[in-house]
C-alpha cells in the first residue's frame, strides 16, 4: 500500500503518512472514510483528509485509530525519506539524507539521484553525491556503473566506503569435483595449507562427496552390537585388544553391509585429491570484485599514510608538552648544575593554582587566560624561595642538592594532599577546546593538545628571545659557558642562579596549568612528568633550549612508536625509553646539542 501510495505521486502523500506513523489516522466504519484526528482519547476533532476541513467534534469510541506496528513505522519512514530528499526546507533534506547515511536499500537509489539535480546545497549535493555511489556500489543495475562507482572512491579512507567495499569481497569455503566455472572463484584452498585435513574431510562429508567419519564410540557400539559366539565378523574377541584389530573387524562388517561404510586413512586422502577446495565471492561479478580489490589496495595504501600523519601528529602533541614540562629544567641545570627533583612539584603547583582561579573566576576561558600569568607568578616566587632558602647554600654539592630536593618533593607533596585532598580535583578546559580537529576517520587531534602545542611554540619564541635578545639572556648565557669569567665582567652569579632558577620554575608552573587541562590534576600529576622532563633533558643536552625541544621530540616520538606497537601496555614503553636513553648516552653523552665553552666541559 505504502509503495502504491509513493508511485501515486497525489500531493498528500507526504502528509498522509506522516500523520499515519504519528498514529493520527482514524477509520469511521460507518462512512467507511477515513479521517485525520489527534492521538488521543475522548472528543476529537476530526479533519477531511481529501479537502482539509474540519469534520466536528466526535467520540473516539466511535472510530477505529490506525496503529501501526514498530515494522510498518520503519517502512514509513523510508518512504518518507524519498519525499523529504526533495523537500524545500534544507534542513528536512539533511535529516532525510541522515536517515539514508545510516540505514538505505535498492529502492531509495532513483529518488536520491533525482533530488541531487535539484539540489541547491553545495554541500547537501555533495553528501547526496557520495552517498549515491556507496549506494550504486551494492544496488546499481549494471556492472559498469558499478566498477565507476567503486572506481571513484580509490584512496578514500573513510569508514564508510569499506563497510559499502567489504560486503563484496566477503568469501566463502566451497567444495566440488572441479574448480566451477559459473561463480566468482577467489582462490583455490589447498588441504593442509591451510585447510586442515579433518576439517576438509568433513566439509565433503556435508557435500556428500565422502561417506561420514565413524567415531571410536560408534564404532564400538556397532561391535558390541554383531558380537556373536564371543566372535565378531569370525575374529574372536579376546584378539580385540588393539585400536587396530577392532578397526579390521568393523571393516569387515561393513564389507558384509552389517554397517555403515569404513573409510580408512588412504581412503580419505584419496577422496581429498580427487575434489577442489576453493573460496568464492558473495558478489557474483568478477569485474565489480577485481576493481573492488584494486581500490581497497588504494585505500589501505591511504590509510598506511594516514595512520603515519597520525601518529606524527600524537608525537608532535606529546613532545611539545614534554618541552613545557622539561624546558626549565634544562634552563636550571645548564647554569646552576643543580637536579631539581622537585620540578615535577612546580608542575603540580601550576596545575592546583589553575583550578583555584577556576573557583574564583567561573567563565573558563577568562580563568584560563588568567592562570597562565597567576601560576608563573606563583611557581616564580616558590622557586625564587626555594633557592634562596636551600639551592644556593648547597651549590656544587650535587648529592646533597639530590637529596634536598627530593625531600622538599616529598614534603610538597604532603602539603598538596593536606590543602586539596587525595582526590582530583577538576582543572576545565573552555568548551571551544572541547572535541577534536578531525581531517579524516583516521587522523585526528584534539584541540586541547592543539592549544598545548601553540602554547609551547610561544614559550619557545619568548624565551629565544629572552636569552638572546635581553640583557638578562646574555648574563644566563654568560654564567652558563664560564661563570668565572662571567663575574669577573661584572655580572653577579647569584642573582643570576636566582632568576633563572624561579624563571625554570615558573615555566613548570605554566606546564601544569596545560597539562592540568587534559590530566587528573593531584599531588601526584608532577611525579607522572619528571622521568620524561628528565629524560628530556639529558638525550637533548643540558642547558639548551634547542636541545630540549629536539630531546622532547624525540622522546615523545619513540614514546609513540612504542605504543602504537605494543598500545595496551605504556609501561613497556616506559621501559624501553629508559632503554634507549641509556644507549643512547653511550655515544652521545652530551646529548644531542652540547653546550659550547668551557662550561661543555664541567
Amino acid at each position: 500500500m505504502i509503495d502504491t501510495l509513493f508511485k501515486s505521486g497525489v500531493k498528500g502523500v507526504p502528509d498522509f503518512l506522516t500523520r499515519l506513523r504519528n498514529k493520527e489516522v482514524w477509520y469511521n466504519q460507518k462512512e467507511g472514510l477515513f479521517y485525520f484526528g489527534p492521538d488521543a482519547r475522548g472528543d476529537i476533532d476530526l479533519i477531511n483528509i481529501e479537502t482539509g476541513q474540519g469534520e466536528g467534534r466526535i467520540s473516539s469510541r466511535t472510530l477505529k485509530q490506525i496503529k501501526p506496528n514498530s515494522g510498518v513505522r520503519t517502512v514509513i519512514d523510508a518512504a518518507l525519506v524519498r519525499f523529504q530528499l526533495s523537500d524545500p526546507d534544507p534542513v528536512i533534506r539533511a535529516g532525510a539524507l541522515e536517515t539514508l547515511e545510516r540505514n538505505s536499500d535498492a529502492s531509495q537509489l532513483a529518488p536520491l539521484r533525482a533530488s541531487i539535480q535539484t539540489e541547491t546545497d553545495p554541500n547537501l549535493k555533495s553528501r547526496k553525491e557520495r552517498l549515491e555511489g556507496l549506494l550504486t556500489i551494492s544496488f546499481g543495475q549494471t556492472t559498469e556503473e558499478r566498477i565507476e562507482a567503486i572506481s571513484r572512491f580509490e584512496g578514500d579512507v573513510a569508514i564508510d566506503v569499506r563497510a559499502a567495499l567489504n560486503p563484496l569481497l566477503t568469501t566463502s569455503l566451497e567444495v566440488a569435483k572441479s574448480l566451477p566455472l559459473n561463480k566468482n572463484v577467489a582462490r583455490r584452498v589447498y588441504v593442509n595449507a591451510p585447510l586442515p585435513f579433518d576439517v576438509a574431510y568433513n566439509m565433503l562429508v556435508s557435500a556428500g562427496f565422502a561417506p561420514a567419519i565413524v567415531e571410536r564410540e560408534q564404532r564400538d557400539k556397532a561391535l558390541i552390537a554383531h558380537i556373536k559366539d564371543a566372535h565378531v565378523a569370525g575374529i574372536a574377541l579376546s584378539s580385540l585388544n588393539t585400536e587396530a584389530a577392532r578397526d579390521d573387524a568393523y571393516y569387515k562388517l561393513s564389507q558384509l553391509g552389517k554397517v555403515a561404510p569404513f573409510v580408512t586413512q588412504a581412503q580419505k586422502e584419496k577422496l581429498l585429491q580427487e575434489h577442489v577446495f576453493y573460496e568464492v565471492y558473495a558478489e557474483p561479478d568478477a569485474k565489480v570484485t577485481e576493481q573492488a580489490l584494486k581500490t581497497l589496495n588504494s585505500i589501505n595504501n591511504s590509510v598506511g599514510v594516514n595512520q603515519f600523519i597520525d601518529l606524527v601528529l600524537d608525537a608532535l602533541s606529546l613532545g611539545s608538552i614534554y618541552f613545557l614540562a622539561a624546558i626549565g629544567l634544562a634552563i636550571t641545570f645548564g647554569v646552576m648544575r643543580v637536579i631539581n627533583m622537585a620540578h615535577g612539584e612546580f608542575i603540580m603547583m601550576g596545575a592546583y593554582t589553575g583550578y583555584v582561579v577556576q573557583q574564583v573566576i567561573t567563565n573558563y576561558t577568562l580563568s584560563i587566560i588568567v592562570a597562565l600569568p597567576v601560576a608563573f607568578a606563583v611557581t616564580f616566587a616558590a622557586g625564587v624561595l626555594m633557592e634562596r632558602l636551600v639551592i644556593r647554600h648547597l651549590m656544587h654539592r650535587p648529592l646533597e642538592t639530590l637529596l634536598a630536593t627530593f625531600g622538599i618533593s616529598i614534603a610538597l607533596q604532603q602539603l598538596a594532599k593536606n590543602i586539596f585532598g587525595t582526590q582530583a580535583v577538576p582543572l576545565t578546559a573552555p568548551a571551544w577546546l572541547d572535541g577534536s580537529l578531525i581531517i579524516n576517520d583516521i587522523v585526528s587531534i584534539s584541540y586541547i593538545r592543539i592549544a598545548i602545542f601553540v602554547l609551547a611554540v610561544i614559550f619557545l619564541g619568548l624565551l629565544l628571545y629572552i636569552l638572546n635578545k635581553t640583557r638578562l639572556g646574555l648574563e644566563v648565557r654568560a654564567v652558563t659557558q664560564n661563570p668565572s669569567m662571567a663575574s669577573s665582567m661584572g655580572i653577579n652569579p647569584d642573582k643570576i642562579n636566582m632568576l633563572t632558577f624561579g624563571l625554570g620554575s615558573g615555566i613548570a608552573g605554566i606546564a601544569g596549568v596545560a597539562i592540568g587541562l587534559f590530566a587528573q590534576v593531584t599531588s601526584e600529576v608532577g611525579s607522572n612528568y619528571i622521568v620524561q622532563s628528565f629524560m628530556t633533558v639529558v638525550v637533548g643536552g643540558v642547558g639548551s633550549i634547542w636541545g630540549a625541544l629536539a630531546g622532547a621530540g624525540m622522546i615523545g616520538s619513540l614514546q609513540k612508536v612504542i605504543e602504537w606497537f605494543n598500545p595496551s601496555n605504556t609501561l613497556a614503553a616506559q621501559t624501553y625509553m629508559i632503554i634507549f636513553v641509556i644507549i643512547f648516552i653511550q655515544f652521545r653523552p652530551r646529548g644531542i646539542i652540547a653546550l659550547k665553552g668551557r662550561a661543555a666541559g664541567d
